[in-house]
C-alpha cells in the first residue's frame, strides 16, 4: 500500500484524485472550501474505478445517506486501528463495501424505522422540523407564526436553533436539507 497524495480541503482532494488517479480515496466529511460529501460525489464522477471511503466520527445520520448517495464506497470511523482501516482500504480496493458496525446498525435502524425522527434529523425537534418544512417551501416567518399559532420571535428562536444543529447559515442551506430529507417534493 503506498500514500500517492494528501489533500488540505475538499477542493484540493478532487484536483488531486482527479491527477493521480488513486484506487482508494480516504475521505474526511468535514473540510473547507468543499465538503467530503460533495467531493467524494465530484470524484466518483472523474475518476472512473476509484473507491471513496469515508473517515468519520459518525456525528450525523444524513451525513451518511449523503455520502452513500454520492457514491462513498464505505465508512471507517476515525478512531479505527490501523489495522482495521487498512483492511477496510483493501476491502473497497477489491469492490467491497465496507461500514464500521456502529455505522452499519444506524443506517439499519433508519431503514426499519427504529430510529426516532429526532435521531434521523439531526437532533432537531419535532417543531423544529415542522418550521423547516413550511420555510422550506417559501412560507415567510410571520406566515409560519400564524399557521403554528406562535409568535414571530419563537418562529426565529426555532430557525435558529435548527441552523446551529445543522452547522447552516441561511435558508438556502435550509432547504436544501429539507430536500435531502424528503421533506420537501422539489
Amino acid at each position: 500500500m503506498e500514500v500517492v497524495g494528501q489533500a488540505v480541503d475538499g477542493a484540493d482532494a478532487v484536483e488531486k484524485a482527479s491527477k493521480l488517479e488513486p484506487d482508494v480515496v480516504l475521505m474526511d466529511i468535514k473540510m473547507p472550501t468543499l465538503d467530503g460529501i460533495e467531493a467524494t460525489r465530484q470524484i466518483v464522477q472523474a475518476v472512473p474505478g476509484v473507491r471513496v471511503l469515508i473517515l468519520t466520527t459518525f456525528e450525523t445520520d444524513s451525513q451518511v445517506i449523503q455520502a452513500l448517495k454520492a457514491g462513498a464506497s464505505g465508512f471507517v470511523l476515525k478512531d479505527s486501528s490501523v489495522a482495521a482501516i487498512i483492511s477496510s482500504i483493501i476491502a473497497v480496493m477489491s469492490g467491497e463495501r465496507v461500514m464500521a458496525s456502529a455505522v452499519a446498525n444506524r443506517v439499519l435502524e433508519m431503514l426499519t424505522g427504529t430510529a426516532t425522527p429526532n435521531e434521523f434529523y439531526d437532533g432537531m425537534t419535532n417543531r423544529e422540523i415542522e418550521i423547516l418544512k413550511l420555510l422550506a417551501t417559501g412560507v415567510p416567518n410571520k406566515q409560519i407564526a400564524y399557521r403554528l399559532k406562535i409568535s414571530e420571535k419563537t418562529v426565529r428562536n426555532h430557525v435558529s436553533n435548527m441552523y446551529e444543529k445543522l452547522g447552516i447559515y441561511d435558508r438556502s442551506q435550509a432547504v436544501l436539507y429539507a430536500v435531502k430529507k424528503g421533506l420537501v417534493e422539489v
